[in-house]
């Protein structure tokens, strides 16, 4: 079980930090959360700022319905950058080697943004390896003619804003961990190894012909609108990927939602996740 720390950080306010587990891969001392129980889910989280080094209300509810697995990237929240480091083959290999160091077996995985182009990469290198795939507003597909913010060339505020469509002030509550100015500084390092994964280009063209070969039962999720990685991207995963099919998590009409939808409607999220999990169990023969 996962420890949640709810204590108060600097100046008092309200923190969500949880404390990790960790376990070598391949020397890295790699951070995770774990809780549940039922199906393996391998969870790979975002890039947004401030949404490591924690357990959210999103996990929590998924966690009722599975054993969840959340391990922070090489370079993100507790894991630190390793130095050799360079490009996503680097990731793929490293999570090969965390669920083998786990004992973890044929999970499913599912990933946001950044972790969502990480779990497709997964999904094509080891085809037989996973249960089913979840891809939630995934990040690393190219949509030409299609324009994109440059969320590199934004402020932390600037990011927030666009991420949860101007409403980042309705979040704040999620967005504490240690305090300032360590969660700036943890937010700043964390873009740094972003950068060395997605600066240029910020797209794998090889996913083109490359997504045929996911097998497994795959949904992509899209919220109602986002403003960080369009719409479309979750439109042409769905395209790419044999038998997918797209589902849209949406808010209340005063609040529709966007790219950290898992802050926005997080029960929703979940059950979307578990109900895909349920319906293809590990046992189940993928043709």
């Amino acid at each position: 079980m996962t420890t949640r720390d709810q204590g108060t950080g600097p100046g008092g306010q309200r923190t969500r930090r949880a404390e990790p587990h960790h376990v070598e891969v391949d020397g890295l001392h790699t951070a995770y959360r774990r809780s549940g129980s039922g199906e393996p889910v391998l969870y790979l989280h975002g890039a947004a700022p401030y949404l490591t080094r924690g357990w959210l209300p999103f996990h929590e509810h998924l966690s009722e319905s599975v054993d969840l697995v959340v391990p922070e990237h090489p370079g993100f929240g507790d894991t630190p950058l390793p130095p050799t480091l360079t490009g996503f083959a680097d990731v793929v290999l490293h999570y090969d080697a965390f669920l083998r160091a786990l004992d973890v077996d044929r999970p499913h995985v599912v990933g946001h943004a950044l972790g969502g182009w990480i779990a497709m990469e997964l999904a094509i290198t080891y085809p037989e390896r996973f249960s089913s795939l979840t891809l939630v507003a995934p990040a690393g597909l190219r949509l030409p003619g299609v324009p994109q913010p440059d969320l590199f060339r934004l402020t932390a505020r600037e990011q927030l804003d666009v991420l949860l469509n101007g409403r980042a002030d309705r979040y704040e509550h999620l967005l504490v961990l240690d305090g300032e100015p360590d969660d700036t500084l943890r937010a700043y390092a964390e873009s740094v190894t972003h950068a060395r994964l997605a600066w240029n280009p910020r797209y794998d063209v090889k996913l083109d012909e490359r997504l045929g070969r996911v097998r497994i039962p795959t949904l992509v999720v899209r919220p109602d609108e986002d403003r960080a990685i369009p719409v479309e991207a979750a439109q042409r995963a769905v395209e790419l990927i044999p038998n997918a099919r797209l589902e849209t998590v949406s808010g209340p009409p005063d609040a529709p939602t966007g790219h950290l939808l898992l802050l926005q409607e997080p029960r929703a999220l979940a059950e979307h996740i578990a109900g895909h999990v349920a319906a293809h169990p590990r046992n189940e023969v993928i043709a």
